[in-house]
């Protein structure tokens, strides 16, 4: 029946777990996985040193994959090692180790308390360490520490929650280890996410809803005489702008003008250079002419004088007569 291949096959892959655990406890194993394909069977093996699943020239490789072929009927098998990236967040690797520290004698309250500091150091989302066993005295008791969140119950703690389990052999007797470690990349099931609004956009729709509303119409005046305000403000800034780019211009003109007097001043005092010379010649000629000018009313003169001559004698007679 298929349940019974279903049983066979659960049952060979704990056989071979159990079996890797043993032989690669020094090298930190931490799990396996095995994958059927046509070309045989992949076995990936996890570990925190794979330099020792591997061994000198391959030799702990060569003889895993010859055991599990002769022992555990796989069929072309091949191994595959792969490091694990952060053994705090492996639960094999860490019961493991707990189970190291608790063999050295170390206290298992000590021991439970660094554990749970170094998985949370990592990043775990939650963390659970179990020791049971005779840990007080000569009866039988289980310590439980617990850090952060982690599921106990339901499908996430199937599918989310790692598990690992060691034991350890002290004077006392057997010492189980249980870990159980939440990830912190997993997203829970009842996870939700509050998406953030933008502002900009709020204040624009208060803005359309006051406008809309006519209970509000007050707010509405005051936001066109803000608007008007704002208005007269550029405008006032517009004229003073005016003013200084007309102030800028006049100084710019300035000196074009003075620079055209210059020119101008220039200019007739070359004209007046140019008439004095004129003038002096013209003064010779003028003198020329004036003795022609006497010369020429000098006739008038003498016939005048002429004609005033006899005036005279004509008095004198007039005397002789009168006497």
């Amino acid at each position: 029946m298929i349940e019974k291949d279903f049983v066979t096959e659960g049952l060979k892959r704990t056989r071979i777990d159990e079996y890797l655990e043993n032989e690669l406890e020094r090298a930190g194993y931490g799990g396996m996985e095995i994958q059927v394909t046509p070309l045989g069977t992949m076995v990936v093996v996890y570990a925190e040193r794979p330099g020792m699943v591997i061994g000198r020239g391959g030799k702990t490789v060569r003889s895993i994959t010859q055991n599990l072929k002769t022992g555990y009927g796989l069929e072309n098998p091949q191994v595959e090692v792969k490091e694990v990236e952060i053994p705090e967040l492996n639960p094999k690797i860490m019961a493991h180790k707990i189970a190291a520290m608790l063999q050295r004698g170390m206290h298992f309250r000590r021991v439970a308390y660094t554990a749970l500091r170094r998985i949370m150091g990592a990043g775990a989302q939650g963390v659970e360490v179990t020791i049971s066993g005779k840990i007080r005295g000569s009866r039988s008791a289980c310590a439980k520490f617990s850090d952060g969140y982690i599921k106990k119950c339901g499908e996430p703690a199937i599918r989310f929650v790692r598990h690992g389990f060691a034991t350890v052999q002290l004077k006392p007797g057997v010492l189980g280890i249980n870990v159980r470690i939440m990830p912190p990349d997993v997203v829970l099931p009842d996870k939700v996410d509050i998406l953030k609004i933008e502002v900009e956009e709020a204040v624009v729709e208060d803005v359309v809803e006051v406008e809309t509303t006519p209970d509000k119409v007050e707010s509405v005046e005051s936001v066109v005489e803000d608007i008007v305000e704002e208005a007269a403000e550029e405008a006032a800034e517009a004229d003073i702008i005016e003013e200084v780019v007309e102030d800028t211009e006049e100084a710019s003109e300035e000196p074009e003008e003075v620079e055209a007097e210059a020119k101008t001043t220039e200019e007739t005092s070359v004209e007046k250079k140019s008439e004095e010379p004129k003038k002096e010649e013209a003064e010779p000629e003028t003198t020329e002419d004036t003795p022609v000018e006497e010369e020429e009313s000098n006739p008038k003169a003498d016939e005048a004088e002429v004609q005033e001559a006899p005036e005279p004698e004509e008095t004198a007679e007039k005397a002789d007569k009168s006497e």
